[in-house]
């Protein structure tokens, strides 16, 4: 996994996140938005790169053997600061390891605990059950999902 590294959105070309972002298997499980384009893309990474500058927050893209695998982040929502993890299918193999060093940058960012929000599309993860302080229903922008709440060791 030596081949993994993390960069800051604005060194990703905004036309690889066009295709990761219109995938219809990302899609499936995130709230429904509408296609990107190279305006609406350009727009979305603006606003990420905004709340990389917010305290507590982290935002980075994935590569990995210098291929844009997804995107993650601890971005705060509601008050809560949420882990996102967006990793295109032919990488879903990676999203333990970067599972793991957002759990370090929580730490080393100095947060007590995380939330992980599912899209009620998405089955239940046993691995994040039993590390979970508490599993619950939620709803954010009108979207239920299943909340995960994580301590940070």
């Amino acid at each position: 996994m030596n081949n993994l590294k993390y960069v800051k959105l604005s060194e990703v070309n905004p036309d690889y996140f066009i295709s990761l972002l219109n995938s219809p298997k990302i899609r499936k499980h995130l709230i429904e938005h509408e296609l990107f384009n190279a305006g609406t893309v350009k727009d979305w990474i603006n606003s990420k790169i905004e709340i990389d500058t917010t305290q507590g927050c982290r935002v980075r893209g994935i590569m990995y053997k210098n291929q844009l695998a997804g995107w993650c982040g601890i971005q705060i929502e509601d008050g809560k600061y949420e882990i996102a993890i967006v990793i295109d299918n032919k990488f879903w193999g990676l999203g333990r390891r970067v599972f793991h060093d957002i759990m370090c940058w929580a730490k080393e960012l100095g947060h007590d605990e995380v939330f992980i929000h599912f899209l009620h599309t998405r089955p239940g993860y046993k691995f994040l059950q039993k590390i979970s302080e508490n599993v619950s229903e939620t709803e954010l922008h009108n979207n239920k999902f299943t909340t995960y709440q994580l301590a940070v060791k």
